[in-house]
């Protein structure tokens, strides 16, 4: 399948940007008007990621034929932009990544080859406790024992956002998952750079903290998972 004739583009600020028009797909007796919104962006995804070697076609129709009769339940391919962790359920994914990095060792292959696939920020917010309070110092004083109670595990935290790719780390004292994920670091529109043209595609992500779907409320699809 040639997923290029479905490109579309526009120019801003003397730029030339590309998106896949899944407004296309109604040359192919697709009803692509009366999907609802949060459909279209699994539409979009599935349509960008063909040929990946884990999207095909199969999976194009029957996501861009979606009806809410659906007779029988389909699975379809999905790709998340982004995965949003919290530091109880994002510590041991972390442990087995390297795990996994000690394997590739032992097999004498490069352990650097182990990354998650998607960019991943893991906040540390839901081990932080209150021991001091009513006073100028408190947050200081509270942040000085996050630190020293957790430090094993900030330890590892920091090791892993210098070691992996596509991993980054929200401190301590930055916020909560789901204000973090809303205000920092969804995106709503991202770019993918890498090749010669500038692609523009709908932020998603996935995350482990049960608040993640409130970042749908700046139109980014977002599912709690954890």
């Amino acid at each position: 399948m040639d997923k290029e004739r479905y490109l579309n583009s526009f120019e801003f600020e003397e730029r030339e940007y590309f998106f896949y028009d899944i407004n296309k797909l109604s040359k192919d007796g697709f009803d692509i008007k009366k999907i609802p919104y949060s459909i279209k962006i699994l539409v979009e995804n599935i349509l960008r990621n063909i040929g990946d070697g884990k999207v095909n076609e199969k999976d194009l129709k029957n996501i861009a034929g979606w009806s809410k009769k659906q007779p029988v339940p389909i699975e379809i391919p999905y790709k998340p932009v982004r995965v949003l962790m919290q530091d109880f359920t994002g510590v041991p994914a972390v442990v087995d990544l390297a795990a996994m990095r000690d394997a590739m060792v032992e097999l004498g292959k490069n352990p650097e080859k182990i990354n998650p696939l998607v960019p991943v920020d893991l906040i540390v917010d839901h081990s932080v406790q209150v021991d001091y309070y009513g006073t100028e110092d408190s947050i200081l004083k509270n942040v000085a024992l996050e630190y020293k109670r957790n430090e094993e595990r900030y330890k590892l935290l920091k090791w892993a956002q210098k070691s992996f790719y596509n991993f980054r780390v929200v401190p301590p004292n930055s916020g909560i998952c789901h204000q973090v994920n809303l205000e920092y670091l969804a995106k709503v529109v991202c770019i993918d750079d890498r090749k010669d043209k500038k692609i523009l595609y709908p932020d998603t992500c996935i995350g482990t903290d049960s608040h993640t779907p409130m970042v749908n409320g700046i139109g980014v699809m977002g599912w709690g998972v954890g």
